[in-house]
Formats: C-alpha cells, sequence, structure tokens
C-alpha cells in the first residue's frame, strides 16, 4: 500500500468515524440498534456525513501544520478559537458537542493566554479532547525521530489537555501510528509502543517520574467502556480496531461500545484508516461526508506533504 494512501485512510478514516458516531453518541451499548447504519438526526440532530468537535478541531490542526509548513501551537490555538467562535472547519458552519476542558483552554487563548498554558492540568481534565484531534500530528511527525514526536505530541495535548496522562495517551497513539505506518503487525504494536515510551521517559529528564506512573495508569486500565476518560478512549478504540476484519466493521465495533460513540469511533477510525487503507473506507460514507471543496483540497494537501520517514 502506498503511503499517500496510508496516510489519507487515517484522515478520512477518523472524519468518517466520528461521523458515523454522532447520531449514536451518549446511548448505552444495550440501547443501540442492531445495525449501525451511516445516517443523520440522532443524538444530536445533524443530517448524515455532520462531524462533531473532534473532526472539525482536528482538521483545525492538519490546517495548521499544512499552511505552517509544521507545529505551530500558537497557530493552532488560533484556529481552535476560531472553530468555536465561527464554525471553522465545522461540518456546515455548526459548532456542537464540546468538552468542559476543551472549552475552558479555548477560552484562556481567547483572553491571550500562550498556548502551551492554555490547557487545564487537573485529575478532572483527562477527557479525550485533546486525544480526538492528534492524529494530523502523529502522522508530521513520524519522520522526526521519538523523542521528537513524543515531546510535540505532548506540546499538542497541552493546547487544551495538560495533564500528563492526557499527553502520555498522545504520545502513545502516536507510536501506535508511527508503528503501522511502518507496517509493524497490529497485535505486537501496543506492547512495542509502550515499551519504547517508557524508555523514551527514563532516557531524558525533560520528563518527571509522573509520566512514567502515568503510562502505568494507561496500560494497567481494564474498564474499556467507550467513555470520554481519555484512557478508556485509546484503550477503546485499541480494542475495537480488532473488532472486525475490514475498516467499517472496526469502526462499526468503536460505536457500538456506546456512550462517547463518536469520539471512540474517530480515534479507532484513524488507525483502521491506516491499516486498511484509504480506499477501504466505503464510498456511501466518504462521498457522504460534508466537507466543502476547500476541506477537501486541505485533506488532498496534507497527504501529499505530509513528511515520509527516510525508512
Amino acid at each position: 500500500m502506498r503511503y499517500e494512501e496510508m496516510v489519507r485512510g487515517a484522515i478520512v478514516g477518523h472524519i468518517v468515524g466520528d461521523a458515523l458516531g454522532v447520531p449514536y453518541e451518549f446511548k448505552r451499548a444495550r440501547d443501540l440498534p442492531p445495525e449501525i447504519t451511516w445516517t443523520g438526526q440522532g443524538s444530536h440532530m445533524q443530517p448524515a456525513g455532520t462531524w462533531s468537535d473532534d473532526g472539525a478541531l482536528m482538521l483545525c490542526a492538519l490546517a495548521s501544520l499544512v499552511e505552517q509548513g509544521g507545529f505551530d501551537p500558537e497557530d493552532m490555538g488560533r484556529r481552535f478559537v476560531a472553530w468555536f467562535d465561527e464554525g471553522y472547519m465545522a461540518a456546515g458552519g455548526v459548532v456542537f458537542d464540546y468538552g468542559r476542558s476543551t472549552h475552558a483552554a479555548i477560552s484562556r487563548l481567547r483572553d491571550g493566554v500562550p498556548a502551551l498554558q492554555a490547557g487545564g492540568s487537573d485529575e478532572t481534565d483527562n477527557g479525550n479532547g485533546s486525544l480526538m484531534r492528534i492524529i494530523p500530528l502523529s502522522l508530521w511527525t513520524c519522520a522526526a525521530s521519538v523523542e521528537e514526536q513524543v515531546s510535540l505530541s505532548h506540546d499538542c495535548s497541552r493546547i487544551t489537555h495538560a495533564h500528563p496522562r492526557s499527553q502520555v495517551c498522545c504520545a502513545l497513539y502516536g507510536l501506535l501510528v508511527r508503528r503501522m505506518l511502518a507496517a509493524d503487525s497490529p497485535d505486537l504494536s501496543w506492547d512495542e509502543a509502550c515499551v519504547e515510551l517508557r524508555e523514551v521517559y527514563k532516557s531524558n529528564s525533560e520528563w518527571s517520574a509522573d509520566f512514567a506512573r502515568e503510562l502505568d495508569c494507561v496500560e494497567g486500565y481494564t474498564g474499556v467502556c467507550g467513555s470520554g476518560y481519555v484512557v478508556d478512549c485509546l484503550r477503546s478504540a485499541w480494542l475495537a480496531l480488532f473488532g472486525g476484519s475490514d475498516y467499517a466493521s472496526c469502526v462499526r465495533a468503536a460505536v457500538r461500545m456506546g456512550n462517547d460513540a463518536d469520539t471512540t469511533a474517530c480515534v479507532a477510525g484513524g488507525l483502521a484508516g491506516i491499516m486498511y487503507g484509504a480506499g477501504s473506507i466505503p464510498d456511501e460514507w466518504r462521498d457522504g461526508l460534508r466537507l466543502d471543496s476547500g476541506q477537501k483540497a486541505l485533506v488532498d494537501r496534507f497527504a501529499k506533504s505530509c513528511p515520509r520517514p527516510a525508512c
């Protein structure tokens, strides 16, 4: 599979997973219908193909990387504010379904707080709001060293979610993306990425022992239920990846967990898009996204310009 096909699959797979899950968000798993279909209305009364804050903030991050040629936290933060205030990158320009920590961070950004100081750092600030938008940065930094990728993943998270646990989840997701792009065996990627991240934390005094302890928390977590808690979201999405044999069945497995269905599905959908490629996404879903011409062109630019690892 061509590298560009995997990158495009990751981005489109993320947005499609979000849009698939939006109508089912907040429903308990046992209350979901027998079949998960591409539909509209539902929880948020939006047309089919509508992505939520997950997809919108992901597109904000993607646009910043493409147009700035790399990670610029201040530019990315300004785009997050533009999303909330003006509907920038929102489906149809309509903003809905945002988390408390993300809203609070955007308020700080609007007030002039530096981007890397805007995210909340309390224990309660561990929703999945930075994980849900990290995949463009994860893809973009796969050509960098592991240490730089981890550091930039931390910084990207800090714009809205600064607690070490959220930073660790974003860094671990980046390493999973890195391994899957290298065509590593997915069933081994989780354990190997955890080992790799632990070695980074041990070898670099920039990060306190808090980060290693938070990685322990992520590795030891077992209560997966598709919730909005960042650790649960990451573990649920990874579990969903093995809940099917193609892109569609993986994201359906994510939605079927219920609760924060759209975010679980977008986090899983990005990985499934890498694994199976953009061509694996059902035509009805891909073509049914409410992407305008500018957004489509931006995704295309990202897929073509995303730095490729040397080996």
